[in-house]
């Protein structure tokens, strides 16, 4: 029986078996990152600093730092990625991230721990890798469901690494979740390096190198319904780290023991995403036959109507429940503008196109806990979700103003 089911494995066509080898190594690799995310700021205030600078500060620039080098590093590795393959850039990424990973375990300052998430930024960058690598693999008229799946792993792994980190920092302190970390990346790396064979082609790689990054940059950006789609990942990005600052302290306002907080924390982020796997691969399937801009004004327009009412709860299970009802909506918001590059660029440009998005969430990720935390304190903790939701309801507008249906109909049949 075993072997009957690995021969039906087998004779799966190339792409399927490398997306789901793809979409396990995202699990590992998601459950790993966002294990650390309920107590980061937690643990900054235990290393304390070395400086005159103010542990709120540190806390800030441990979410900042990773986002802002990324945010340079991401292209350049993105148009490396077109020249020498995509599969070279997943396992570089997981590998150096599971080494940093590690080290952030043995810290003994903010400041220390900040310059390894600025390193990691530098040489990480799993999500756009994988994308890239997928993206070159699949055929263009299944891109909307391989990128719905590949959420499916990512959504699925950042839903149960907030409740082991939460529940793993509570009971055995800090450090030992980033040496779990290091361990499931060190695995998603191997994973792909023994299982995956890419479908590289030499003469797009020499395309790329006759090219010159700068040049296949500006081509990117100047392809129809790109630069709104990137508006919208920023923007998107914006909306899914603009609270992971203040979560902690928003669970620590409803009256939870302390305890518990790392818990509640995670089971509000584990909602979410669980919730966005849950809808990820079936809104990217749907986009497929109807269209991703559909799917992704649809999605904007759920997520505002359900992030309103999180500033006014009472209770951490009104709080999850909501965050739970907005992750469905961010299934689609996600797997959807993914979708579209594939759709509006070339092949052979997988690597740079998603090198670009990954440096523009990045950017998104860097200030978005700068405009958090101003927020929070000038206008209090709940404000912060109102400002989500009027990201959303801009994204609603740029989605319908600036992302008409013909572009993508067209793009689909050139």
């Amino acid at each position: 029986m075993i072997s009957s089911a690995l021969s039906t494995l087998l004779a799966r066509p190339r792409w399927q078996i490398t997306l789901g080898i793809v979409i396990i190594a995202q699990v590992l690799s998601a459950v790993g990152f966002s294990i650390i995310f309920p107590f980061l700021p937690l643990y900054v205030a235990e290393l304390g600093t070395n400086t005159s600078l103010s542990i709120e500060f540190w806390a800030g620039m441990v979410f900042s730092a990773q986002g802002f080098t990324m945010m340079f590093a991401a292209p350049v590795w993105g148009a490396l990625a077109d020249r020498y393959g995509r599969k070279l850039m997943v396992e570089r990424a997981t590998f150096g991230a599971a080494i940093l990973l590690f080290l952030m375990g043995y810290v003994n300052s903010a400041e220390e721990l900040v310059l390894l998430r600025a390193l990691q930024g530098m040489v990480a960058g799993t999500v756009s890798a994988a994308n890239a690598l997928i993206a070159g693999e699949a055929p263009r008229e299944r891109t909307g469901f391989a990128m719905g799946a590949i959420q499916v792993g990512l959504w699925g792994g950042i839903a149960l690494g907030p409740l082991i980190g939460g529940i793993l920092s509570d009971a055995y302190g800090f450090r030992a979740p980033f040496i779990l970390t290091a361990i499931l990346l060190a695995f998603a790396g191997f994973l792909v390096m023994v299982g995956v064979r890419e479908n590289f082609q030499p003469d797009e790689q020499e395309k790329a190198k006759r090219t010159g990054i700068i040049a296949a940059w500006r081509h990117i950006l100047g392809a129809a319904g790109v630069k709104p789609v990137y508006i919208i990942r920023f923007m998107t990005g914006l909306t899914r780290t603009i609270i992971v600052p203040i979560a902690p302290l928003f669970i620590a306002s409803l009256a939870i023991e302390s305890d518990s907080q790392g818990t509640y924390t995670g089971l509000m982020v584990g909602a979410s995403s669980a919730a966005a796997s849950f809808s990820a691969v079936y809104l990217g399937r749907l986009g497929d036959r109807i269209g991703h801009r559909k799917i992704l004004l649809g999605s904007a327009i759920f997520a505002l109507i359900t992030y309103i009412p999180q500033a006014f709860v009472n209770d951490a299970w009104q709080l999850i429940a909501l965050q739970a009802a907005t992750g469905l909506a961010m299934g689609g918001m996600i797997a959807a503008p993914s979708a579209m590059i594939a759709v509006y660029t070339q092949r052979g440009e997988e690597g740079t196109a998603y090198g670009l998005d990954n440096s523009i969430v990045a950017a998104s990720r860097a200030v978005a806990p700068l405009i958090s935390a101003t927020i929070a304190t000038w206008f209090g903790l709940r404000v912060t979700f109102l400002t989500a939701a009027l990201l959303f309801g801009a994204i609603t507008f740029i989605t319908w103003r600036w992302l008409p249906q013909t572009l993508e109909l067209e793009a689909r049949a050139s």
